[in-house]
């Protein structure tokens, strides 16, 4: 079994209230899908009372830090030097959340030494994937 990384990390909601929301968000990683990570949502920020998952590519966490990154539902880019701001958008709205770099920086780092950048396809199960497919 694949290890799993996972770091809770606090995160504010951007709108237009006089003051942020913030909210605890999970931060997973798990070496049996190498190329993506996952942010969980608690239910209490979503529209159906239930956690919201995201799943997108490490890579673009890693460049959003540096500079703007993403295209289709979930966009990344800088927010000063300390902050990392996420875009989400779906069918019913978008959503801006912002994270401190640091606590990106070290999940980041924790799933580099599950599976480092530039060998995620020595950790792709290929069959496996191929089996779901044809299922």
């Amino acid at each position: 079994m694949p290890p799993v990384v996972e770091q809770s990390v606090k995160a504010r909601l951007v709108n237009d209230a006089p003051h942020p929301r913030i909210v605890s968000v999970m931060l997973r990683y798990d070496g049996s899908d190498p190329l993506a990570l996952r942010m969980v949502f608690p239910a209490e920020v979503s529209l159906d009372d239930s956690e919201v998952v995201w799943a997108f590519a490490r890579d673009l966490a890693e460049s959003g830090l540096t500079e703007p990154a993403g295209d289709g539902d979930v966009h990344v880019w800088p927010c000063g030097r300390a902050q990392t701001v996420f875009e989400f958008r779906a069918p019913e709205g978008v959503a801006l959340v912002q994270f401190d770099n640091a606590s990106l920086r070290r999940f980041l780092r924790s799933t580099y030494s599950v599976v480092p950048a530039g060998k995620e396809a020595d950790h792709l199960d290929v069959e496996q994937h191929i089996g779901s497919l044809i299922v």
